[in-house]
């Protein structure tokens, strides 16, 4: 049983600089909801680090809103938080799949993103992963993407050389080459 088991927690990253998160949240089980969204804040708050909330309806709808922060803001990093327990159909397994794989292809492409979206046979086991005093998920995936935003800030961006740049000629024909 998993609730037995001990795990290394990380010491929480501390910034130099300033760092805002946004934590984006589906209350479809507020209670839950609101456990894994306390343990979050008290995470980031701990790193003094900065954090706006958005919620959305459910957990499909939270790498499309993630997705739309990154490209129209400035957070440094995300956590994703939500609950999705087994049902009688399918639809928990579309959930599961493919609001997860919609994080780690924003993960692949640069999103510094804690995935804090539990999935669960049952609603017991969501309580206890999302109690800040027991499993603390929320605040587990808070503290991933501030991992993550720290290895980003030591290691700094990389200059990819991918993209189009005017053509080199001297006469400006308005062509463009692909670097």
């Amino acid at each position: 049983m998993a609730g037995s088991e001990t795990h290394h927690v990380m010491d929480t990253p501390k910034f130099d600089q300033p760092t805002k998160l946004l934590i984006v949240v589906s209350p479809y089980y507020k209670d839950i909801a609101n456990n894994l969204l306390e343990g979050a804040k008290a995470e980031i708050e701990a790193a003094g680090a900065t954090y706006e909330v958005a919620e959305m309806p459910g957990a499909l709808e939270i790498p499309s809103a993630i997705r739309i922060a990154d490209r129209q803001s400035d957070f440094d990093g995300y956590v994703a938080l939500g609950c999705i327990i087994r049902g009688e159909t399918t639809h928990y397994d579309t959930v599961c799949n493919d609001s997860s794989r919609g994080l780690m292809l924003l993960g692949l492409q640069g999103c510094n993103i804690g995935n804090g979206i539990l999935t669960v046979e049952n609603r017991q086991q969501a309580e206890v992963r999302a109690a800040p005093k027991d499993q603390n998920k929320g605040g587990g995936a808070a503290a991933a993407a501030l991992h993550l935003i720290a290895m980003q800030r030591r290691y700094g961006p990389k200059s990819r050389g991918l993209g189009f740049r005017p053509g080199g000629n001297d006469e400006d024909d308005g062509s463009f080459q692909i670097a």
